[in-house]
């Protein structure tokens, strides 16, 4: 699934900490980060977070799979079953909250579903440089969608590399952040949008295959309300909201 593509960063607002450095920079963005959320499993990196990663693969996918591949590297590959790694990155691809309690069930339910998953032990290190990485490939008859995501603690994801439509974008920092499938004129409208509610930190463009248009990565400063993800994301389907 690897695809070429050309990266464009863009100007964008980004919160000072004070120090002339953004907030951004840090991989948590507050205290309760640290603590990590409530959740389902013994420990934070290798279920909530990963029920992060696997959350960013329902959001981008966006159909029902028919099979679920999850290559583990190092820290992941050696303890994924007695973590409950499995059942925490599957229940996020299906769509699941990190404490909906369905995470537990989320093997039989996919098996149920008539989805194939598979768990990869990869020997050797991260392509990404971190112990705790998942490589998550899902298809069906229809698509096929590739993220690259590493769960650095408390229950923060990062995700490294999305490969979605013939684009491969590379994100820069840990969740939340925006997608957008556009020309520069759709950026610019989200852009204004997104800046009148909060805070946003550079945008990156991503060039595509056989496409004039472009996917666009906005690493917000912090996730979204309800009332800003009605008026900005929904009914949009060009928007992936990633968090």
């Amino acid at each position: 699934m690897a695809v070429s593509g050309d990266a464009t960063q863009h100007s964008g607002r980004a919160a000072d900490d004070g120090d002339g450095t953004s907030s951004k920079t840090a991989n948590y963005r507050s205290v309760f980060d640290i603590i990590g959320p409530v959740m389902i499993g013994p420990s934070s990196s290798h279920t909530a977070g990963v029920v992060a990663i696997g959350r960013v693969v329902n959001e981008v996918f966006r159909d029902e799979p028919e099979t679920i591949v999850v290559d583990y590297y190092e820290s992941f590959a050696q303890t994924h079953q007695g973590h409950g790694t499995d059942f925490a990155i599957v229940g996020g691809v299906l769509g699941f909250a990190t404490d909906d309690r369905r995470n537990e069930n989320s093997l039989e339910i996919a098996r149920r579903r008539g989805i194939h998953v598979s768990f990869v032990e990869k020997e050797g290190d991260s392509p990404v440089g971190h112990p705790n990485t998942a490589i998550v490939s899902v298809s069906n008859s229809r698509r096929s969608v590739q993220v690259v995501g590493v769960s650095i603690g408390g229950g923060v994801a990062q995700i490294k590399r999305i490969v979605v439509d013939g684009f491969d974008v590379r994100p820069r920092g840990t969740l939340p952040m925006l997608l957008l499938r556009g020309h520069d004129s759709d950026n610019q409208e989200l852009g204004e949008k997104l800046r009148g509610v909060c805070l946003i930190g550079d945008v990156r463009s991503f060039g595509g295959q056989d496409t004039d248009e472009r996917m666009y990565e906005y690493d917000l400063d912090s996730p979204l309300t309800q009332r800003m993800v009605e008026d900005v994301v929904h009914g949009d389907d060009r928007i992936f909201y990633l968090r």
